[in-house]
């Protein structure tokens, strides 16, 4: 009967140090993201709530993955034809 009782007090004991504080465990941080109404980038800040549930060894690759999306958005833009440009007022010729 004796080994129960410390069989218990060792689980008690074992459960307690689990539940220690760990700086490093996944937490979130609680970051409000407001949608910017495109549907492309308003995809990539949601993925930024994934690192929520990473170690911070992960969130690098969370973050690549968001940098490099939103760069694809902003050359997606630059590429789009824009108004045309209209004609000159001066003669270039000299």
């Amino acid at each position: 009967m004796n080994h129960e009782v410390e069989d218990k007090g060792e689980a008690a004991a074992a459960t307690a140090a689990a539940t220690v504080y760990d700086p490093a465990a996944p937490a979130p941080l609680g970051v409000e993201r407001t949608p910017t109404g495109h549907a492309d980038v308003d995809m990539l800040l949601e993925r930024l709530g994934d690192a929520d549930h990473l170690a911070a060894d992960g969130h690098i690759e969370v973050y690549e993955d968001v940098h490099g999306g939103l760069r694809e958005a902003l050359t997606a833009l630059d590429a789009r034809p824009g108004p045309p440009v209209p004609p000159s007022s001066y003669d270039i010729r000299s």
